[in-house]
């Protein structure tokens, strides 16, 4: 096994074990040369791949730390994501950044099946879990379905709640991609813009007529997406 591999295994097996909690400072490079006696450059690359692979945070000049564990949001449900960062004894804050009507582009008409330049509602904000962003939702809604979107408080009902409660849906489809955010997207979600982010879009129906076509926009640093379900087809919030 190489040197850098047996360094990374024995850091691996300390977070498993429960010996390095999240949070919990990490042997540095010179305290790893001292115990496995190899070369500071070893130590180097096999603490910069548990960076890579996020199980550890380095912090310059500070030292490394074991990464906390990713917030997960389920898949096969409309996720209420202050409700999760809540359950985890957490803060939830969202920020709207805008709320208006505007013409829809092709793109928009095609998703929400209207003509190209018609009406529709767009939504932009930001969800913070103690004030670090987590989720950035980009919705365009279905005036024609929700002519009463744009007059809701934002600040006191969350929109996939307001739409989950007032028009429910039949039909729902979620996809997941890994993309790059723009450097607008990165400035809201205060990261930088070569870092990683998952997007999930989800569009819902109600008797075949789109209601709401949104992307949700995760760091890939800070959040992950999953479910777990039982084999008879039903899901469950993991």
């Amino acid at each position: 096994m190489a040197l850098y591999q047996r360094v990374k295994n024995y850091v691996v097996h300390r977070i498993a074990s429960g010996a390095l909690p999240p949070g919990a400072r990490v042997p540095s490079e010179q305290e790893l040369v001292t115990l496995f006696g190899v070369a500071r450059m070893t130590a180097n690359r096999a603490l910069r791949e548990l960076a890579e692979q996020g199980l550890i945070v380095r912090v310059a000049g500070v030292g490394s730390f074991v990464a906390e564990e990713k917030p997960q949001s389920t898949l096969l449900q409309i996720a209420n994501i202050a409700e999760e960062i809540r359950q985890r004894g957490h803060d939830h804050r969202f920020a709207l950044l805008q709320v208006r009507r505007e013409s829809a582009s092709a793109e928009v008409a095609a998703a929400l099946q209207t003509m190209i330049g018609s009406s529709v509602f767009h939504l932009i904000g930001v969800h913070y879990e103690n004030d670090v962003p987590v989720q950035l939702e980009d919705r365009y809604v279905n005036p024609k379905v929700v002519p009463h979107f744009m007059e809701q408080d934002f600040s006191c009902v969350q929109p996939s709640d307001y739409l989950v409660r007032n028009v429910p849906f039949d039909q729902m489809e979620h996809v997941v991609d890994a993309v790059l955010p723009t450097a607008q997207q990165a400035q809201w979600l205060q990261m930088q813009a070569d870092q990683p982010c998952l997007l999930l879009t989800r569009r819902t129906w109600q008797r075949d007529v789109p209601v709401t076509w949104v992307h949700c926009m995760h760091p890939g640093m800070r959040y992950r997406l999953g479910c777990r379900f039982r084999t008879d087809g039903a899901a469950q919030s993991s």
